[in-house]
């Protein structure tokens, strides 16, 4: 018999048979919305109703589109062509005059029938799909009927059910007496009969049936209210049930025993052997009343029945007398599946044949004990299978999904088992589990995240990958209350069954759709269901969804200590899924002790509730699992790392596998060290890197006091050189001498500095004095590193940590193309690793090649046998090239290899899902247990040879790569020569499989994305800068390369889902190769997608940028007349437009809030010089007539009808370039002008401007100015020297004298700082003192506006600092009687850098010399520039942290107070690198030249807050900290430096004073 085609769900069932929940699966399957599935649902589309929708129905009631409805329909009628028609059985031949056996025989088609075996007493049914001829002896619908299993035989009442319309097995005779024989009676009209009439009328039946079998010695149960015939539309054996008005009837039917049997012994042993009636429930969606089967089954037990033979006279209704009557006593027996009397003839034979039958009854009665227990399932080795899809033991390869009601307060000191399992998550419905049951004790060794159904209905829209961080998914156990929690008052209530079914059902449907159709894939997660209390119906409903969403039975496994729990369940959830199929996944009546023992014994690690960690004083502490658990961002390496695991259960192939999985490329595991510690598997090489840093952490954490708190150590590596391995072997090495940790991937750097800072205190008492902590930090830019850094400076500052205390070691661990040169940078602190062996390692590698050998073929550990050879480039060349002449290019596992090998040369980490393979090839899985096995079955060799599975801990899908970069690059070329990179590129683009697959998609187009967007950097280690990315610079290089890079990224963009960054990028590609107009429709699409993102606003700017210069580099005319010119400059203006639009939006945390402002100087300037060449004004008074024209409302006459359009705004141009010059100068005052990696790959400025805006600001401001200062002076060099007629500047006008100060590098106050970065002083201070010429020599508050008053001091700040003993500078007292003309409140209030200047200027000396005017003046400047750079860096707060400070406070007296930041830095040594650790550090304030320079003002601390006492008795000054953590708790006496900023002022070094 075939029990598996409706086992699978609605794949194998026929479409009438399908319920709701089948239908459901479909139409996601085909790919309907989810919105129209629900609404299906619930309009109870079951199968049937499928088959006659009409698109009228789905559009107005269901409210479907046409395009949903088309597509629907169209599959529908596929559908049902495709379904193969049943085959027709034989007619069904009227019933009388035949017996039972030949109706049976003529019911079942042959090789359909019933296993035999079935009829034995067991908890399971069978359902088979019949298909039945319409005749008038069958279904009326032709439905396919399904078989089902009698309930247990002799066994107390149970919560089990049948299904209505089911049909049983034919009734039938005699087997082996213990099986026992069965009779129905239907009752479809009887029942109706009133009390007296019904009891004669079953004890009749009863006794008659019961008399015949205890004369033949075997069990027999006798059914009511079942089909005994083929009537109408029922079958024989088919479940119907009679409606039950009284119990009693049925019970009282057996009184007629003690009127009907011979006498009072038989009357006494037919009570013996005949057993109460059993009523069990019909189940039946439409019913409006309850209906029964009842049953009675006769045990003729041998010590009852031996040596007799029983009569029995069976009573009657007689409807003349009006009363029971009785038949004449005879004896009766079974014949096949009849009951007729035995007569005279045959009564002496059959009593001679007695004895016969009493011995082999009691042989029966013998076997069946000793059977029960000689077959009794193994249910230890089911328990395994189901939990391990046939492993050896359970490992991390599945996830784990419990559902579990109430457990019993003895049953939770038997889950220790799951402690070792890979939960995903509990569906728990157990209201009281988090206080007394399930959770509370699971929650003692592992940290759970609690949640709701509602939790998961991902109401926000989120993103699979958002939506599982936001939950924690995979980093903790999702704890999923069903029903509501006790002892949580803002939660889900509890309810009952109907309530449940109501209000929650649609939640669990949803949250378990999500975590299988979106989180985990098919066939890698097991459904356990443990039944540990009465089985209640949201249970069941749980178990039809995963049923439906998993379809079938596979990965879906029961436990249930107690059988009758187990009774009622499998009744309930028979609804969808077999009896068959269910006692297939189903353990029951093993003890949950036994339950726990068996699986830890299958469980690669033993339960080890705690680790140990060293201590300073060379002991150990313990930690506890649960403790470890909850510092979730980090993987702690403990001094007993792997004891738990029990290798004596890994066979000699498990450890060897996990060796060859190292060498051949795979990411080294902590398993491996501890095997090869172990001496199970060969020693791991270590590499020279190992031993040098090895030797730099012993300098560092062996000295007697730390130079700085936080160390770190850098190891760059080419990718595939063993940089990673070295970085572990190294944390292996030293987990026994610190506390060792991995920052996981995608972690809060909050979150990680908490965790480590709790790793570090664990158990220990003086924060002082605890070992350090050893982070290893993989992959992560510098910007992630810095704010670690400063993070974990903070919290060591809050918790007062002595300075010379070493707390934290950073291990960097990063890829670079040039190591080399990465070490150049902090060559104290780094090493390289390459894949150049030195003569050592080769030898060393040479000699672990030759071990290799003897256990693997060489093809199998290709990566170590590639670094052996120093991944010389014909051996990779070599095998590349005999690999691909054995492949078939043109099957479908070639285009894999050729997708993932594109991706792995281009994309640094990237991988291919195996759920991804799976659907590019085509494979199903969801029959398959061995998931990935599966998948490499399906791979060719030489396939096999180059992929390298990963491993589900990083990436939590299975995925797979290529062996080595450099591997899949030479495959990628040697392809190349037949196809093309771009045919290669839009095969991938344009697979709607790959791109639309849901499982592991986020990732996907994450790799999509960067491999169109990532440009190569130096700053990362890439060999060069691009302007695209590598591969549209290759695809560019190819024949007819530009337009196949435009159509790549069309393509890109189109599967990306319109991604607008891929516009913008497509946009600069198509004007950088002057294609204008179209790369104009390209910005404009990424703005209609963000339209207020700056770098796509700045993008359009761009546009018309490189457009402008186009048509004026190319333009044939040396001198062109104003008509020629309209073009030219209604481009430029375009662009100067779109450069203030991207000005004006909200900026993004990280962006440069330069980038527009330079766009439109840079445009300005050029326009600037091209209104020069016009023909107009290249007379001998044009450039005159130029001024006058754009300062001035003059328009010559030549150009006032062709420019119309542009006058006001070229009028203007002066203006607006001199406000965004000041925008840009006032940003590069605020902030250091770092920019992250994420907007490196976005930003279209010259390079210039991104990483030189300071010298770029000098030398634009120099072409602004040179333009419009007077024509009448063209030596420029008398504007540089002294012999310059000092006393023309009393003549020059303001607006000259601004010009002139701006070419000369005065105009701004940030060309004026950048002269103090000039190492020749000398040279900067002429300068200065140049600018300072300019001026007016006896100036007056009211000389000058705001801007040039407060260019002018700050000239004489930084004139001090270059040139202390010059003639022009003035004296303190005057520039602070100069700077009492800015005003510090008020709409009026002037601008951030006279603000500066006021708390640079009136900051004392010493606390007492301050007048009580100047404090208010001093402290509302503070105040100001506080709230000023509040307002900057709202939208900026990454930025917050990089505030510029310009100077410090000295010990000197006057103007010499003040020190500018360079005065510190020359004294700082080493490379660029080294001096920014030594700032971030705090090691700058310890050198001892700085502390002759600068002074410590004292303070104190109140209520969390800084202040220095003011000018007044009562006054006091709020200094902000530099860093807050830094601030000491309480109230103390401190000590500090002073530095000055456009943030205020700022503490440095915070002391408390003894």
């Amino acid at each position: 018999m075939e029990s598996s085609s409706s086992e699978t769900g609605w794949h194998d069932l026929s479409c009438d048979r399908w319920t709701e929940i089948h239908v459901s699966a479909w139409l996601r399957c085909i790919g309907i919305k989810d919105k129209y599935i629900l609404k299906l649902e619930e309009e109870e589309v079951t199968g049937p109703v499928l088959t006659t929708l009409q698109s009228e129905y789905l559009s107005t009631k269901i409210g479907m589109r046409s395009g949903q409805i088309e597509h629907l329909l169209k599959k529908r009628d596929e559908l049902l062509m495709s379904k193969p028609k049943p085959n027709k059985l034989e007619n069904s031949s009227d019933s009388s005059g035949k017996s039972r056996d030949d109706m049976k025989e003529k019911v079942l088609h042959p090789g359909q029938e019933p296993d035999p075996l079935s009829q034995q007493p067991c908890d399971t049914a069978e359902r088979e799909e019949i298909p039945v001829e319409c005749n008038d002896n069958s279904s009326s619908t032709g439905a396919p009927l399904t078989f089902c299993d009698y309930q247990n035989f002799d066994q107390p009442k149970t919560n089990c059910r049948y299904i209505k319309h089911n049909v049983l097995p034919p009734e039938t005779g005699i087997e082996d007496m213990m099986i026992p024989c069965h009779e129905y009676k239907s009752l479809e009209t009887a029942h109706k009969l009133e009390s007296k009439k019904l009891q004669s009328k079953v004890g009749s039946e009863v006794l008659r049936f019961a008399c015949a079998c205890m004369n033949m010695r075997t069990n027999g149960t006798i059914h009511f209210g079942i089909m005994d015939k083929i009537k109408g539309k029922h079958q024989h054996g088919e479940i119907i049930g009679v409606p039950v008005r009284s119990r009693d009837d049925f019970v009282d039917a057996l009184d007629y025993i003690e009127k009907c049997f011979k006498d009072s012994n038989q009357q006494c042993d037919a009570r013996k052997c005949i057993r109460n009636p059993r009523f069990i429930e019909v189940f039946d969606k439409e019913a409006t009343e309850k209906t029964w089967v009842i049953e009675y089954d006769v045990v003729p037990k041998a010590s009852i029945v031996k040596g007799k033979l029983f009569s029995v006279g069976v009573p009657k209704y007689s409807e003349k007398s009006n009363k029971v009557i009785y038949e004449k006593k005879v004896a009766y027996y079974r014949v096949g599946a009849n009951t007729p009397q035995i007569t005279d003839d045959n009564l002496v034979q059959f009593i001679q044949q007695l004895s016969e039958k009493d011995q082999q009854r009691e042989e029966a009665e013998s076997s069946s004990s000793q059977t029960a227990v000689d077959c009794r399932e193994d249910q230890s080795r089911k328990l395994c299978i189901l939990l391990t899809c046939g492993k050896t033991h359970m490992d991390n390869s599945l996830f784990y999904i419990i559902v579990a009601n109430k457990f019993q307060p003895e049953h939770l000191s038997s889950i220790s088992f799951l402690f070792h399992m890979n939960l995903f998550c509990v569906f728990d419905f157990d209201p009281d589990s988090k206080t007394s049951g399930l959770c509370s004790q699971y929650k003692e060794q592992r940290v759970v995240t609690l949640h709701f159904l509602e939790n998961y209905a991902n109401n926000d829209g989120l993103k699979t990958a958002d939506f599982v961080n936001s939950l924690q998914l995979f980093e903790r156990t999702s704890w999923i209350f069903c029903n509501g929690r006790t002892d949580f008052p803002g939660g889900e209530e509890t309810c009952d069954e109907k309530t449940w079914i109501k209000t929650r059902k649609k939640k669990l449907k949803k949250a378990v759709s999500l975590i299988c159709n979106d989180i985990l894939p098919r066939s890698s997660f097991v459904v356990l269901f443990l039944l540990m209390s009465d089985v209640e119906q949201p249970l069941v409903e749980t178990f039809h969804e995963f049923y439906a969403e998993m379809n079938g039975h596979d990965f879906l496994a029961v436990i249930s200590e107690s059988k009758e729990n187990y009774k009622k369940w499998s009744s309930l959830a028979q609804a969808s899924c077999p009896m068959s199929s269910l006692k297939e996944i189903s353990i029951v009546e093993m003890p949950l002790t036994h339950v726990d023992a068996t699986i830890q014994s299958i469980q690669l690690s033993r339960n080890q509730p705690t680790r140990t960690l060293p201590v300073l004083n060379g002991g150990v502490c313990f930690f506890k699992s649960v403790e470890e658990a909850k510092l979730d961002s980090l993987e702690v390496i403990s001094l007993d790392q792997c004891d738990d695991t029990k290798v004596e259960i890994m066979s000699e192939d498990e450890i060897q596998q996990i060796e060859s999985y190292f060498y051949r490329g795979g990411k080294i595991d902590w398993m491996n060290f501890w095997l090869a510690d172990k001496h199970k598997c060969g020693n791991i090489i270590q590499r020279d890197a190992y031993n040098e840093a090895s030797t730099i952490l012993d300098k560092i954490a062996h000295v007697t006091k730390a130079i700085r708190s936080i160390e770190s150590v850098n190891i760059y590596h080419h990718p595939g050189s063993g940089g990673s391995t070295v970085a572990r072997q190294i944390l292996w090495s030293w987990r026994k001498k610190v506390r060792c940790a991995v920052v996981k991937q995608g972690k809060e750097i909050t979150t990680v500095c908490e965790h480590a800072v709790r790793l570090r205190e664990h158990d220990e008492k003086d924060k002082n004095n605890c070992l350090p902590v050893l982070l290893l930090l993989e992959d992560r830019n510098a910007d992630y590193i810095h704010d670690l850094r400063r993070e974990l400076g903070n919290v060591i500052a809050t918790k007062k940590i002595s300075p010379s205390v070493l707390c934290f070691i950073l291990l960097i661990c990063n890829r670079s193309n040039d190591p080399g040169r990465m070490c150049k940078a902090s060559p104290s602190q780094t090493v390289g690793v390459t894949h150049q062996l030195t003569n050592v390692e080769k030898q060393l590698f040479s000699k672990k090649h030759e071990q290799l050998k003897l256990q693997f073929e060489p093809d199998f550990i290709l990566t170590f046998v590639l670094l052996s050879e120093g991944f010389e480039p014909s051996y990779i060349e070599n095998f590349v090239k005999n690999l691909l002449d054995k492949i078939d290019h043109s099957s479908p596992i070639t285009r894999l290899i050729r997708f993932v090998a594109l991706l792995n040369s281009y994309v640094g980490d990237s991988y291919l899902s195996v759920s991804h393979c799976e659907a590019s090839l085509g494979i199903a899985t969801h029959l398959d247990k061995a998931r990935y096995h599966a998948f490499v079955d399906h791979l060719s060799e030489e396939a096999r040879l180059i992929f390298i599975h990963l491993k589900e801990g990083s990436t939590h899908l299975s995925s797979i790569r290529i062996i080595h970069t450099l591997v899949a690059k030479e495959i990628l070329s040697q392809l190349s020569a037949n196809l093309p990179q771009s045919d290669l590129a839009m095969d991938l683009i344009n697979d709607k499989v790959l791109i639309n697959h849901r499982f592991g998609r986020d990732e996907f187009l994450k790799f999509i994305r960067a491999l169109f967007i990532r440009r190569n950097k130096k700053s990362r280690g890439d060999p060069e800068d691009t302007t695209f990315s590598p591969l549209i610079e290759h695809v560019s290089t190819e024949r007819g390369g530009v337009q196949k890079a435009v159509d790549l990224m069309k393509a890109a963009h189109i599967a990306l889902g319109k991604e607008p960054y891929v516009a913008q990028q497509l946009a600069r590609l198509l004007y950088t190769n002057l294609r204008f107009e179209e790369a104009l429709e390209w910005a404009e699409e990424a703005k209609s997608l963000l339209p207020y993102d700056t770098f796509v606003l700045d993008t359009v700017g761009q546009v018309y940028k490189w457009w402008f210069y186009h048509l004026y580099d190319t333009l044939e005319e040396k001198e062109p007349s104003p008509e020629r010119a309209i073009e030219i400059i209604s481009t430029a203006l375009k662009g100067i437009s779109a450069f203030r639009a991207s000005e004006k939006t909200p900026k993004k945390e990280t962006v440069s809030l330069n980038s527009s402002y330079q766009g439109e100087v840079d445009v300005g300037c050029r326009l600037l010089k091209f209104l020069s060449g016009v023909d107009v004004f290249l007379n001998n008074t044009g450039k005159s007539e130029l001024m006058q024209y754009l300062l001035t409302d003059y328009i010559p006459a030549e150009v006032k009808k062709p420019w119309q359009t542009f006058h006001q705004l070229l009028k203007g141009l002066q203006k607006s370039l001199g406000h965004a010059l000041e925008c840009i100068s006032e940003d590069l005052s605020y902030f250091q002008t770092d920019i992250s990696e994420e907007d490196e790959e976005l930003d279209a400025r010259d390079p210039e401007q991104v990483y030189n805006p300071r010298e770029w600001l000098t030398r634009k401001s120099a072409v602004y100015a040179g333009f419009f200062c007077d024509t009448s002076d063209e030596n420029d060099q008398a504007d540089e020297s002294d012999s310059a007629d000092i006393g023309q500047a009393e003549k020059l006008s303001a607006f000259q004298r601004q010009m002139r100060t701006y070419k000369l590098g005065g105009g701004n106050f940030t060309s004026i700082l950048s002269l103090l970065y000039d190492k020749n002083r000398q040279r900067a201070g002429k300068k200065l003192e140049t600018i300072i010429g300019m001026y007016p020599e006896n100036l007056t508050r009211n000389c000058l506006d705001q801007r040039e008053l407060a260019n002018f001091i700050i000239c004489q700040i930084a004139l001090n600092c270059t040139l202390p003993g010059s003639s022009k500078l003035m004296s303190l007292d005057k520039l602070q009687d100069l700077s009492k003309r800015f005003i510090t409140k008020g709409r009026n209030m002037s601008t951030a850098s006279a603000l500066f200047l006021l708390s640079l200027l009136f900051w004392p000396e010493t606390s007492n010399e301050l007048k009580p005017a100047d404090t208010e003046i001093l402290l509302s400047a503070i105040d100001a520039l506080q709230r000023l750079c509040w307002q900057k860096s709202q939208d900026v707060s990454q930025r917050k942290s990089k505030i510029m400070t310009h100077f410090f406070l000295a010990k000197a007296k006057g103007l010499n107070k003040i020190v500018h930041r360079t005065a510190i830095e020359k004294q700082i040594k080493g490379t660029l690198s080294e001096r920014k650790l030594k700032w971030l550090g705090g090691e700058v304030w310890k050198t001892r030249e700085v502390l002759q320079l600068l002074v410590r003002v004292e303070g104190w601390t109140e209520n969390g807050d800084l202040f220095v006492k003011g000018g007044t008795k009562d006054s006091k000054i709020r200094v902000f900290p530099r860093y807050s953590a830094s601030l000491p708790n309480g109230n103390e006496n401190v000590t500090f430096y002073l530095g000055f900023s456009f943030d205020g002022v700022l503490a440095f070094d915070i002391q408390v004073r003894d």
